[in-house]
């Protein structure tokens, strides 16, 4: 149903205005609460399909990405220890050998050994909002997340490219055109490593510490915008980009304190809410009525949290069982590029519409259930610190 800009712009003010204030009624995050009245308006026909709506959201998924990316600097995996880097690749291997094994096992499309272990960073950001980065959980989460998403992309590139051009000559070109980005992005890291190394005073002129012409707001834009310009160009993920872009603020910059929460402060507050409301909305609430598509949400989601706690089991030494447990749910919310496989296989006609709907119901679900049940253990461990002594 196409939805006139106005209505669409009067239900959305309401939504990022009120969020909050259900979030703290509910005792939920605010990103699924975004989702859950974003669902609503969509169903009552307050929001439905609108062009600029939808680039609008579009934009701040990716500059979801590019906050996440801002999260992390790239020199960490130089100076983590190599036995943590080590566990997490293992990690990561054997979610994607219980998802090639459980594909085969059940006969059922090949897709799901990409699909079951994918990784997403943006909802693992969402939580260091809510939670603070003094938590070690979360902080390992984010690395190897960072790590499992540039495979998950890689994966969702290629076979993308597959689906959509099949094996020939334009699927050999997007997989030299993905090679040649993390080639330039390398090339880059260690370029700019020497450059700031030899003129560090470079940096400060680039980023004052004291600007009224926000010149370190102007420089993340432009590169923010200029990776989405060149990703378009290569017909590659632009999340992939925006992410890497935001990894290079983080690594660079990082004498500007408070540009972090500069960029958070006007992403949360407008892009990120509209892109959250963008998803609730695209769901068919009557979906939930169609035989199966309940049951195969459920399995989807089950599934893909047992299999990360499975997979997370090679951390308990270091994390504990709680910890660990928490590490693997702030990997079992992969939102927006389970969405994006869902749609690929849709289109393609790897799936059927039913099968669509369970995995978009999937990926609304995953994202609360995960939150609330990483809401609860936090409590417990909250009630825990105060019994302490002190």
């Amino acid at each position: 149903m196409q939805t006139d800009g106005l209505s669409i712009l009067i239900v959305l003010a309401l939504i990022v205005f009120s969020s909050p204030y259900f979030s703290k009624i509910l005792r939920i995050p605010i990103a699924p609460v975004e989702i859950i009245l974003g669902a609503l308006a969509g169903y009552l026909g307050l929001i439905g399909h609108n062009e600029m709506f939808k680039i609008v959201s579009e934009v701040g998924f990716f500059y979801l990405m590019f906050l996440a990316g801002t999260e992390v600097d790239l020199k960490i995996f130089f100076t983590t220890d190599k036995k943590i880097l080590k566990l997490g690749l293992l990690y990561i291997a054997i979610l994607y050998a219980l998802s090639a094994f459980t594909t085969f096992a059940f006969n059922i499309d090949k897709l799901f050994i990409l699909i079951i272990p994918l990784m997403s960073v943006g909802m693992i950001f969402t939580l260091f909002k809510e939670y603070g980065k003094d938590k070690d959980w979360l902080n390992l989460g984010m690395l190897v997340g960072s790590i499992g998403e540039v495979v998950s992309i890689a994966a969702l590139t290629f076979v993308g490219a597959y689906m959509k051009f099949g094996a020939g000559s334009e699927l050999a070109l997007t997989t030299l055109y993905l090679g040649g980005f993390l080639a330039l992005s390398a090339g880059a890291f260690k370029a700019l490593n020497v450059l700031f190394w030899w003129y560090p005073q470079l940096r400060v002129i680039l980023m004052p510490h004291y600007d009224n012409a926000e010149k370190d707001i102007r420089l993340c834009m432009a590169l923010f915008f200029s990776i989405i310009a060149l990703m378009l160009y290569l017909n590659l993920e632009i999340a992939f980009g925006a992410f890497v872009a935001g990894t290079f603020i983080a690594t660079f910059f990082d004498h500007k304190k408070d540009l972090p929460h500069k960029l958070a402060s006007f992403g949360f507050g407008f892009l990120v809410p509209t892109f959250f409301v963008h998803i609730g909305s695209t769901f068919k609430l009557n979906a939930i009525f169609i035989d199966g598509v309940v049951r195969d949400a459920l399995l989807i989601v089950t599934v893909m949290t047992l299999f990360r706690a499975v997979s997370a089991s090679v951390f308990l030494n270091l994390l504990g069982f709680r910890k660990t447990l928490l590490y693997a749910l702030s990997h079992s919310m992969p939102l927006t590029l389970l969405i994006a496989v869902a749609t690929i296989a849709y289109k393609s006609g790897g799936i059927n519409e039913n099968f669509y709907f369970s995995f978009i119901l999937a990926s609304l679900t995953q994202a609360i259930i995960v939150t609330i049940c990483i809401k609860i253990l936090m409590s417990y461990e909250n009630k825990n610190l105060q019994k302490e002594p002190k």
